[in-house]
């Protein structure tokens, strides 16, 4: 009987107790959830850093390959220019010539056929070229050789989508052709430079020729 009287008098935990012991495991419970919500958060955050990071590579068309539509024209550029200006387009004509990737350039005194018309030359030298330099001098406006090989260029390609590439040099933009007036010239200051721009308006024109080619095969 003695256990039994120990038994019922034993004193109950108090309230204050449980009430301590329910937080405390609330308490546990919501920083291990806290805790894997930041780790979760701080995994997220750095995949999304590490996907910045490493961008997706931009593919730049190969202009000389095999199967390029370079090679359905005969010429990458036409040299539209006055006779005047001949050894300043021997040079142009010689850099880009000498570039990795070799444009092959129309020369009316090395390329025109003995023989042949002249407006038939110009016209085929127009259209059997990706694109045409005008170099514009006061000898070029004053040749109406070149007035009519640039109406052939813009009759070619109205919407002068790059093909046409103005050149000024020694003359003053109010005398810049009205033709010409919607598209963006290179002003000739330093030779090198211009040459250089000269290319990469031209290679850009043809790594789009071959980008747009293969989108429309895909």
């Amino acid at each position: 009987t003695g256990w039994f009287r120990r038994l019922l008098h034993k004193p109950k935990p108090s309230s204050v107790e449980s009430s301590l012991n329910s937080s405390c495991s609330a308490s546990s419970l919501a920083s291990s959830s806290s805790s894997s919500s930041a780790k979760s958060s701080s995994s997220s955050g750095m995949s999304l850093a590490t996907s910045s990071i490493h961008p997706l590579p931009v593919s730049v068309p190969d202009i000389s390959a095999s199967d390029s539509p370079r090679w359905d024209k005969s010429y990458d550029v036409c040299i539209c220019h006055s006779e005047g200006d001949v050894e300043l387009v021997e040079e142009l004509v010689s850099y880009l010539e000498g570039q990795p990737e070799s444009f092959r350039c129309f020369l009316q005194l090395r390329d025109a056929v003995a023989g042949n018309a002249v407006v038939t030359e110009l016209c085929d030298a127009v259209q059997n070229s990706h694109c045409w330099v005008m170099l514009i001098t006061p000898g070029f406006l004053q040749d109406p050789w070149c007035k009519y090989q640039m109406h052939q260029a813009l009759a070619e390609a109205p919407m002068a989508n790059g093909r046409t590439i103005p050149v000024l040099k020694d003359v003053d933009r109010k005398d810049y052709p009205r033709e010409l007036r919607n598209i963006y010239y290179i002003y000739m200051a330093l030779k090198e430079k211009s040459f250089r721009q000269i290319r990469d308006t031209v290679m850009r024109y043809l790594q789009e020729l071959c980008r747009s080619s293969t989108k429309r095969m895909e």
